[in-house]
């Protein structure tokens, strides 16, 4: 994907959009210090270069239910071509997965669960297990509590080098 070049006025939109998804386009505006027609191009051409992939509302999972938050660290039997893509087209397949990462290094995947409890989670697990997906070994980290949640830095992952290091303490 060839890298759109931002501004800051596109990093300010990119930043509240991250912490405000359902913000109104003339509020948008106003706090990126844009009058609304400005804004709006601007809005539509970073969703239209890819920049902007969904507006999604933070749902406090407590509060519909009991859940279990699970990381799971996943070894793979073989390291061909074949086999990451056999399990990437497996794991798509759960909704209980939320989130799978490719990793360098000791393991192959990071795969972020939700589900309703340990057991579900088993069964999560069984299943891929059966599946024949390609999991050789795996390793279950269980969230006890939330810390921290939050946005990216888009100012210091879009930033110029000479912006970022000098909003380093």
């Amino acid at each position: 994907m060839p890298r759109l070049a931002l501004d800051d006025r596109d990093i300010a939109i990119l930043s509240v959009l991250t912490r405000e998804g359902r913000i109104a386009k003339t509020e948008l505006a106003r706090r990126v210090n844009l009058s609304a027609t400005p804004c709006w191009q601007r809005l539509r051409r970073l969703e239209q270069a890819g920049l902007i992939r969904g507006y999604r509302a933070d749902v406090a999972l407590a509060a519909l239910g009991p859940h279990v938050v699970v990381f799971v660290t996943v070894e793979l039997e073989s390291h061909r071509a074949e086999s990451f893509q056999a399990f990437e087209r497996g794991v798509a397949r759960y909704d209980e997965v939320v989130g799978c990462w490719a990793l360098g290094g000791g393991y192959d995947y990071l795969i972020q669960v939700v589900t309703r409890d340990v057991v579900s989670y088993q069964a999560l697990i069984d299943a891929m297990l059966a599946a024949r997906i390609g999991l050789k070994r795996y390793f279950t980290y269980v969230v006890t509590k939330e810390v921290k949640t939050s946005p990216p830095p888009l100012d210091l992952i879009a930033g110029t080098p000479e912006k970022t290091d000098a909003a380093r303490p």
